[in-house]
């Protein structure tokens, strides 16, 4: 059998175990795991990975690519390209654009953007706030839908018009709405009736500080958060919606998620970089809007990891959301007229390997969340996995190279980082779609409109 590529001499991750084997390539798909050494020698390339582990490319199925309508924050290419450099092989965008993505004719839209643009293979979760246009969008070929219960105030964006609401009888009906389609509904869980007494009492002080924002979010323990999270998952118990909470980063919403899973309730959940590796009070008092500027406390972010760790959380999402620095910067005086939101689909697996090396994660937790459960829970038969008959999306990862993360290696359009300055343990050193090269020896080489739309259960 003639062989297209051979990856020898690596550490093959599955969620499961890892094995030392050579992975076998042709065309497009994985064809073979063999015991080292035994790839056939009319190969016609190999890669050598001795020293490497070999994973399964990342999914990031919660991407603001900015484009269409807000270009000079990221774009589709852009956005791409920091992907590779991470890991990332797959991302599902985000509705908040301009137009929002609410109807098929503005998914359509989005979808000939990606065509044209995108390094990576992609999808994309509409809003659901059009129930007439649910059916149409699930046909288009779509993994999910999205919805936000935040409303912004002195701002239109991150959250515009269009893309949410925070009314429970609405929910009610959105979800009713979705459960047809078979499809997930994301929520960006938020009680904004609360949130709006809080901000009042901290806007009577004449305090719009970075500080006082996250104070508001952080208030009684989390409660904003907590409160929608109950509903939510009532809401989804009484419809039998599928249900994906974004931004777990309280202890309570853990211990609900946890035991809604227990008692049979279809949830899922995602963590953040920000809430694993950012959202300290130091953090915020240091970098102010440039931090997402959400607090985690020492419990609530305990909990994470414990949830992390023991399946409750089910995916690592990076919530990518780049912002240009002017924007950011008025947030120093006023962070109610900032734009809320930090890029991370360039870092967040690195700093997942950096984990690994600590101690805090498993590789195999950390294959399960971005690859796997991913793949598995959106329908994404042919990804996810290092196994015969699958697409051959393939990062080799270096997990004891120390680097430290910098502004200037930045592929995000945005050009700045959080994480600037800090240490890492653990590299991409390579990244393979569909058995082709998309980043290699510290340079993106995959082209705008390489990625194609991968369709859930095909």
């Amino acid at each position: 059998m003639t062989i297209d590529l051979a990856i020898t001499g690596g550490h093959v991750v599955s969620s499961e175990d890892t094995r030392l084997c050579d992975v076998l390539v042709e065309g497009e798909k994985i064809v073979g795991l063999v015991s080292p050494g035994t790839a056939p020698s009319d190969t016609s390339k190999t890669i050598d990975a001795s020293g490497l582990y070999v994973m399964p490319g990342a999914i990031d199925v919660h991407v603001h690519t900015r484009e269409p309508g807000y270009t000079h924050k990221e774009d589709i290419t852009t956005c791409t390209q920091a992907a590779v450099a991470g890991g990332v092989t797959t991302i599902f965008g985000m509705p908040n654009l301009n137009p929002p993505t609410v109807n098929r004719a503005a998914l359509d839209d989005v979808f000939r953007l990606y065509r044209e643009k995108s390094v990576v293979d992609f999808n994309h979760n509409p809003a659901a706030t059009q129930t007439s246009e649910f059916e149409a969008m699930a046909d288009a070929g779509i993994a999910a839908f999205k919805i936000y219960m935040v409303v912004d105030t002195k701002r239109s964006y991150p959250h515009p018009q269009g893309t949410g609401t925070h009314n429970h009888g609405h929910l009610l009906e959105i979800m009713e709405n979705v459960k047809p389609t078979g499809l997930p509904l994301m929520v960006h869980p938020h009680d904004q009736d609360i949130m709006d007494i809080i901000e009042q009492r901290c806007w009577d002080k004449g305090d719009r500080s970075p500080r006082a924002y996250a104070e508001t979010l952080a208030s009684y323990d989390g409660i904003i958060w907590d409160n929608a999270i109950s509903m939510l998952l009532r809401l989804a118990e009484t419809t039998e919606c599928p249900l994906y909470i974004c931004h777990t980063n309280t202890w309570r919403g853990v211990e609900l998620i946890r035991e809604a899973k227990r008692r049979g309730i279809n949830v899922t959940a995602e963590v953040n970089h920000w809430t694993l590796f950012l959202g300290t009070w130091d953090d915020v008092d240091q970098l102010g809007p440039y931090a997402l500027s959400y607090v985690v406390s020492d419990r609530g972010r305990d909990a994470v990891w414990e949830a992390a760790n023991d399946g409750t959380i089910d995916f690592l999402a990076s919530d990518h959301a780049p912002h240009t620095r002017e924007e950011k910067e008025k947030g120093w005086n006023d962070m109610w007229a900032t734009h809320t939101g930090t890029p991370g689909v360039q870092y967040q697996l690195p700093l997942a390997l950096d984990a690994v090396s600590k101690g805090k994660l498993s590789l195999q937790r950390v294959v399960a969340m971005s690859s796997s459960n991913p793949a598995q829970k959106f329908g994404l038969r042919n990804k996810g996995k290092i196994a015969p008959g699958l697409d051959a999306d393939i990062i080799l990862v270096n997990l004891e190279k120390k680097w430290t993360i910098r502004n200037s290696g930045v592929l995000s359009r945005c050009g700045w980082t959080p994480y600037d300055g800090r240490e890492c343990k653990g590299f991409v050193e390579r990244t393979l779609l569909r058995g082709q090269d998309v980043y290699s020896e510290g340079k993106v080489v995959g082209m705008p409109g390489g990625g194609r739309l991968v369709h859930p259960h095909s």
